[in-house]
């Protein structure tokens, strides 16, 4: 469980460095609303790492660290000094520059996500799998509130380059983590082949599943999430457009975007063990829906000068978000591990959150332009409307009553 947290934290930092940091670093600069949402297109990594999974999952590139630890420790490394880098540029003079580094940064996490995905899947028992990514999806999302909160204070005090050092610094107790854990023995046993690494996880998936059912699991992969992801692509704009500062947010977020995310995220993995999985898909995904309507009443608020009240409705609003994402993001990893087969674990890992990261950059995209279009209030009811369709899917992929158990390793793999 304390690796877990550390897989979390290094996987959750550079994601919210580019959801949260960037967006106000542009603004703050400068760019308009349709130039940031589109910089959401920079994550296209997230959606397509699948195609490069296979080769974590046949090959190391450091061969005294193992096929996992050697994929996390150079991606790590890379981070730390593309971040670092990217804050010494101005994104108005250096536009290109900035670009190629935040695309560089969300294929480095995106590749980082492939190994500790697949290390995390092979580490925990079937037994853990609830708890064990209950407890990295919290670290992962405390790791948010160093780019959307720490560091959003600091930028008030101190210059863009030293704000995005700093950040960079916080890549390193997962380096440490790397260097000193074991790799798990089932990672011993890589495909034979680059063909066996690159067909034979697409294939188990569709036999074990059958072509109808197989597609409407991705169809949920791809749905669950689409709401929620779209509702906070554009938050800290759109806090900054309610007449919030800097400060305030990153005050606020560190606050009540903190113990709510952390306690139910906790509470939520210890009720998954009685709970099932597919049950705490239907009672988390209902907290994760009603938690955009939070977006809807600040938005009906408007702009006005902060006072009490108003940083009291942000602080619930920021609470509820932490407390619905955090809770169905917990159910929802969890569920993708146990669809997973242990033996071509990187490959249909990386299948399945690329499903579930195309909302957050290809539709995220539109966001500064619907937001344009329609406005805050309007776009948050889009958002809700939008939760509803993988809701409905959950009577097809995971019945409350029809709780499904972990794949075991192919023989011989284990």
């Amino acid at each position: 469980m304390l690796i877990c947290i550390f897989t979390g934290f290094s996987s959750g930092l550079p994601l919210y460095l580019l959801l949260n940091l960037v967006p106000a670093w542009l603004k703050t600069e400068g760019l308009s609303l349709k130039a940031i949402g589109a910089f959401a297109l920079i994550q296209f990594p997230y959606t397509w790492k699948f195609l490069w999974a296979p080769l974590l999952d046949r090959f190391g590139i450091l061969p005294w660290l193992g096929r996992r630890r050697s994929w996390m420790l150079v991606s790590q490394l890379g981070l730390v000094a593309t971040i670092a880098w990217l804050g010494q540029l101005s994104p108005v003079d250096n536009l290109s520059l900035v670009v190629g580094l935040t695309a560089m940064v969300a294929l480095l996490s995106a590749t980082l996500d492939i190994a500790l995905d697949a290390f995390r899947r092979e580490l925990l028992p079937e037994i853990e799998l609830g708890l064990g990514n209950a407890i990295h999806v919290n670290a992962y999302r405390i790791a948010g509130l160093v780019p959307g909160s720490l560091s959003l204070i600091l930028a008030d005090r101190l210059p863009w380059s030293l704000v995005f050092l700093i950040t960079a610094l916080f890549m390193l107790p997962g380096v440490v983590m790397t260097l000193m854990v074991k790799e798990p023995p089932i990672a011993s046993g890589a495909p034979r082949t680059l063909r066996d690494a690159v067909v034979e996880p697409f294939r188990e998936f569709f036999g074990r599943h059958g072509v109808r059912s197989a597609l409407l699991v991705l169809a949920f992969l791809f749905l669950y999430k689409l709401g929620d992801s779209l509702c906070t692509a554009l938050a800290t704009p759109f806090y900054l457009d309610m007449g919030f500062s800097k400060t305030e947010i990153g005050l606020i977020a560190k606050n009540a975007g903190l113990w709510p995310a952390v306690i139910g995220g906790i509470l939520g993995g210890i009720w998954m063990l009685k709970l099932g999985i597919n049950r705490a898909l239907w009672l988390f995904g209902v907290v994760q829906v009603v938690s955009i309507l939070g977006f809807v009443w600040l938005a009906a608020i408007g702009p006005a000068p902060s006072d009490a009240a108003r940083l009291a409705a942000l602080a619930v609003v920021i609470a509820g978000e932490a407390t619905g994402v955090g809770l169905g993001t917990t159910a929802f990893v969890a569920f993708m591990a146990r669809t997973t087969h242990p033996a071509y674990t990187a490959t249909q890992l990386a299948l399945f959150t690329s499903l579930m990261a195309v909302p957050r950059t290809f539709i995220n995209a539109s966001a500064g332009w619907l937001v344009e279009m329609m406005g805050w209030y309007n776009f948050f009811w889009a958002c809700f409307f939008l939760a509803i369709p993988g809701m409905l899917l959950l009577l097809k992929v995971a019945p409350w009553n029809g709780e499904a158990r972990a794949i075991a390793a192919a023989p011989g793999r284990a």
